[in-house]
């Protein structure tokens, strides 16, 4: 008789085509997960794919403000693959500044990506979650060190992420019916494009410019894995992963 074979796990990962959404997608990948990698950008998320294992890896240009982008989106994975396993809600952009100096218009494009899009995305894992056999699943969202302390004049951003906590506390209430646990992951000073300003200096709360230590990036995609390779019946619900010589716990 042969033994059968288990199919690898179903990842999706927004936000793929660099830094964290990088990471994690290519750390997946190495773990033996099928990941299909979302992000506004194609050919950056083909570079993130290189070196995946045939079959392995899906580039999907993707908006996730966008309701029928994310529709098609899940809509294709599954066609692919039969179904979703774990969603991890990464996709982000900063921007803004003191409350009294961020236009609406760049407040609705920070909430529309970090707040809406993140919602989008998991109301559409959740209903695939719902619907497949065997049903469940995992929705994982990027919180950052700003779900829990702001830095100065980040107030769209800050918004955001308070709420995405919202977000996976909500989530992960409705989901216990249906096997779909939700987790959060917060993230100060990962090594990225982004962050390499800090080697320079960054603002402090009382206003003087500090350097600030990172860490390497790829930390991220191993702590994301050990969130989404926990067995049925476990799951981490907020994890913080931070550069350990950073002024967090201390701001303010």
């Amino acid at each position: 008789m042969t033994a059968s074979v288990t199919p690898s796990p179903v990842a999706i990962v927004t936000g793929a085509g660099s830094g964290i959404g990088r990471a994690i997608a290519r750390t997946l990948l190495e773990a033996g997960f099928r990941v299909a990698l979302a992000g506004r950008r194609e050919d950056a998320l083909r570079q993130s794919v290189i070196g995946s294992v045939e079959g392995s890896a899906l580039a999907i240009p993707t908006d996730v403000t966008d309701p029928a982008a994310v529709d098609a989106l899940f809509a294709q994975v599954v066609a692919q693959w039969g179904r979703v396993d774990v969603l991890v809600n990464n996709a982000g952009m900063g921007g803004g500044g003191a409350v009294d100096e961020t236009d609406i218009a760049t407040w609705n494009e920070v909430v529309a990506v970090n707040l809406t899009g993140s919602f989008l995305c998991a109301a559409a894992a959740f209903r695939q979650m719902k619907a497949q056999d065997p049903r469940g699943g995992r929705i994982i969202n990027n919180g950052s060190i700003s779900a829990h302390v702001p830095r100065p004049h980040s107030v769209a951003y800050t918004a955001t992420k308070h709420a995405i906590t919202g977000l996976t506390k909500s989530i992960s209430l409705d989901g216990r019916a249906w096997d779909i646990t939700c987790g959060q992951f917060d993230v100060g000073n990962a090594g990225t494009e982004m962050t390499a300003r800090m080697g320079k200096g960054v603002m402090q709360a009382n206003g003087e410019l500090a350097v600030e230590p990172t860490f390497d990036v790829n930390e991220v995609g191993r702590a994301v894995l050990f969130m989404a390779s926990l067995p049925r019946g476990a799951t981490i619900d907020t994890l913080t992963i931070s550069a350990e010589k950073m002024p967090w716990i201390g701001r303010g």
